[in-house]
C-alpha cells in the first residue's frame, strides 16, 4: 500500500494509490473515514482501517493520478525531522575528510526544521545566495506509527507505519559555518520527502534496499541499508529511551558516500540541476534546483 496526500481542485487530502499506481482514491473514498491528515490517519490505523485500505487499494478506480498534485505524504509534521548523521562508514569518511573529524562514540542525531515539507518533482530555491555549497542526500526515511516510549530494539518493528524517500538537503558552508548542523540543514525547501509513504508491510524486516542518487543522470550515490552502521531497530530504540515518539514522526536514517562535499574538488548543485534519490522498493524522488 502507498498512502499520499493530494490536492484535488484546490483542497488537500490524505489518500492511498491503487496498486497499478494510475488512480488515487482519497481515504473518505475509500471508506477509510474521513480524516483531515494523513497523519490523523497514521495515529488510527489499527488491523482492520488497514485491511480495508489493502481493500480499498486492489481497485482500479478513483482519480486519475495524472490530473492531482501530489504533495509529501506528511506536508507539515508536528515536530523536527529526527535526523541521523553519518550512518554509514563510507560517508562517515568522507565527511571526516571534509569536515574534520566528528567526535562521536554512537549515533549522531540532529535535528531539521521543515515549516512545509517539499513534494516529488517540486522546484526548490537552492539559496544559493546564502550559501553556493548545495548538497544532496538520499535517505530511507522511516514513519512512526504509533506512540511509544523505551522500545526495545526486537518490538521496534511494531512501531513503523511506512517508509518514504528523503532528500536531506544541505547547505554546507553555513553547516560547518556554524559548527553544528540545524540552520544548514532547515533553509526552507530542505526537506524532501516522497512521493509516496510505503507501507511497513511491502518490504521484509530488516530492511535491506539499494539506496542511490544521480545528479543529471550521473550516478552519484550507490549502496545499501545492510550497511547501516546503526539499524533501524537500534535507532528506534535508542531514540525512544527517554523521548516520546508520535504518530507521523520521520526518522531520516543517514546517508552513503557520494555527496557533493566529498569530491575533490567538491560538486555542489547549481541552478538548473536536477537530483533524483530512489531508494527500492519505496520510489523515486526528484528535486530541481531553481
Amino acid at each position: 500500500m502507498e498512502f499520499v496526500t493530494f490536492l484535488r481542485d484546490g483542497i488537500q487530502l490524505p489518500g492511498l494509490l491503487t496498486a497499478d499506481r494510475q488512480w488515487v482514491l482519497s481515504l473518505e473514498e475509500a471508506g477509510l473515514g474521513a480524516w483531515s491528515t494523513l497523519t490523523a490517519f497514521i495515529a488510527d490505523a489499527g488491523p482492520d482501517l488497514l485491511a480495508r485500505a489493502a481493500s480499498a487499494s486492489a481497485q482500479s478506480e478513483g482519480t486519475p493520478l495524472s490530473s492531482v498534485q501530489l504533495l509529501a505524504p506528511i506536508p507539515k509534521p508536528c515536530h523536527d525531522i529526527l535526523c541521523v548523521g553519518v550512518n554509514y562508514r563510507d560517508h562517515l569518511e568522507e565527511s571526516e575528510a571534509a569536515m574534520g573529524k566528528i567526535a562521536h562514540q554512537d549515533s549522531v542525531y540532529f535535528s531539521k526544521r521543515a515549516h512545509i515539507m517539499t513534494p516529488h518533482d517540486a522546484t526548490i530555491d537552492g539559496h544559493l545566495d546564502l550559501d553556493p555549497c548545495l548538497d544532496y542526500e538520499v535517505e530511507l526515511a522511516v514513519v512512526i506509527g504509533r506512540e511509544c516510549r523505551n522500545v526495545a530494539p526486537e518490538e521496534a518493528e511494531d512501531y513503523i507505519f511506512g517508509y518514504s524517500v528523503f532528500n536531506d538537503m544541505s547547505a554546507r558552508g553555513i553547516q560547518m559555518r556554524h559548527n553544528q548542523w540545524y540552520r544548514g540543514k532547515s533553509l526552507d525547501g530542505f526537506a524532501i520527502m516522497g512521493p509516496t509513504l510505503v507501507h511497513k508491510s511491502a518490504l521484509p524486516f530488516p530492511i535491506e534496499v539499494d539506496v542511490c542518487s544521480r545528479v543529471n543522470g550521473e550516478l552519484r550515490q550507490s549502496s545499501n541499508t545492510r550497511l547501516f552502521l546503526a539499524d533501524i531497530p537500534h535507532l528506534i530504540s535508542e531514540l525512544s529511551h527517554g523521548i516520546t515518539l508520535e504518530p507521523g514522526d520521520i526518522i531520516a536514517t543517514g546517508t552513503p558516500a557520494g555527496v557533493g562535499m566529498g569530491f575533490d574538488p567538491p560538486r555542489w548543485l547549481k541552478s538548473g540541476d536536477t537530483v533524483e534519490c530512489e531508494i527500492q522498493g519505496v520510489g523515486l524522488l526528484r528535486t530541481h534546483i531553481r
